[in-house]
Formats: C-alpha cells, sequence, structure tokens
C-alpha cells in the first residue's frame, strides 16, 4: 500500500490524488446572476447533497489566489442559484461553459443553451437540462485558510422548486436510464450511467 502525506504534496499533486480517487462525481451545472444583470454558468463537480428535509445540496467553488469565483459571489449578492444535472444531451455545451470568461461576459453566450426564466427565485435557468433545482441560498461557508486566503466557498442551497422532465418521472422516483446522467473523473475524462445493480440493505 502507497503511504502518501498530503501535508508533503503541492495544491496540484493533492488534486490529483482527489479527483481520480473520488470518482465518479455527479456534475452541477449552476447558473447566478451579478450585480449587473449578467447570467454566469459554470461546471462544479464537487457538489452533492446535503439533506432532504429539507431538500438542501451543496457545490464547494474553489477560490483563486484566494479571491472568490464569480458564481460563489453572485450566489451570495442575490442569495439564489440554479442547479442543473447534467446530462449526456448537453454536456458539450456545458463543457464550453468552463472556459474562464470576465465577470461582465456570459458564458452561456458560448453555447446554445436555451435561457429561460426561473419560478421562485430571479435568477435564470437552462431549459436543455432535464432536471433542475432552483435554491435560495441557506449558508455560504468560507473554509481552507492559506497564504494567499481561503482556498474555497461552499455554497448550502435551500431548494425552492424542482423541475423534472415528465418522461423522467414515474410514482415519485427518476428514471435514471432516461435522465443519462454524466459524472467527472480526473483530468478531461467524464463517464456516463454504466451498468446498474441492486443490494437490499439490511434489516
Amino acid at each position: 500500500m502507497q503511504k502518501v502525506d498530503p501535508d508533503q504534496l503541492n495544491e496540484r499533486e493533492n488534486y490529483k490524488f482527489l479527483t481520480g480517487s473520488i470518482i465518479p462525481r455527479p456534475v452541477a451545472f449552476v447558473t447566478t446572476l451579478s450585480e449587473t444583470g449578467v447570467l454566469n454558468a459554470a461546471p462544479f463537480s464537487y457538489f452533492n447533497i446535503v439533506s432532504s428535509n429539507p431538500p438542501m445540496v451543496s457545490v464547494s467553488i474553489q477560490r483563486q489566489k484566494g479571491k472568490m469565483k464569480d458564481t460563489a459571489r453572485n450566489a451570495v449578492a442575490q442569495s439564489a442559484f440554479v442547479v442543473h444535472i447534467s446530462d449526456e444531451s448537453y454536456v458539450v455545451e456545458l463543457n464550453e461553459t468552463a472556459k474562464p470568461l470576465s465577470p461582465e461576459e456570459s458564458e452561456i453566450s458560448l453555447t446554445n443553451l436555451t435561457v429561460i426564466n426561473s419560478e421562485k427565485i430571479d435568477v435564470p435557468a437552462v431549459q436543455e437540462a432535464k432536471i433542475r433545482m432552483e435554491c435560495v441560498l441557506e449558508q455560504k461557508i468560507t473554509l481552507g485558510e492559506t497564504e494567499e486566503g481561503p482556498s474555497c466557498d461552499l455554497l448550502i442551497g435551500r431548494v425552492v422548486q424542482y423541475h423534472i422532465r415528465e418522461e423522467l418521472y414515474e410514482n415519485g422516483r427518476i428514471d435514471a436510464k432516461r435522465l443519462a446522467p454524466v459524472s467527472r473523473l480526473a483530468g478531461n475524462f467524464y463517464a456516463k450511467l454504466g451498468d446498474v445493480f441492486e443490494l437490499k440493505r439490511p434489516t
């Protein structure tokens, strides 16, 4: 067994171990609105469920040299954001939004994605996603003090509205195969759903 002390590694080396080990990771495609009305969009694979009562999700957004990224800054300013579940139908367009742009530019302009209004928050969404969740900001937690400042902003969003395509929804459950989600691996690699198997929990 290889033993590695993370304190002896630099940030990039730790990143490679973590993203190569914790796989597959679901990808949140997040839209936020700047104070000047610019729609920001970006994918994040540090994403998961926090709670089902109330329904909450988390998105961890890494800082750049201690400075908040547009998504985190906008989510805090508007106290809201939209999480879209990434799927095969628009993953190529989603990838385009990972390009770094200035806060005055919208990543949506790099794509053919369709912008639509949300129902319960002021942040617009993207129509192509089969599932999206309108979220209000429950809490923003700053973590990981470094020489350059904090390393990330953990956004906890409370879901106030689900939008689910009709063909996915059956008896209160989501059809995973029809959703065709994509997940992130290491580097530039993604994964599709793959084989599904069942294990019943012991009682």
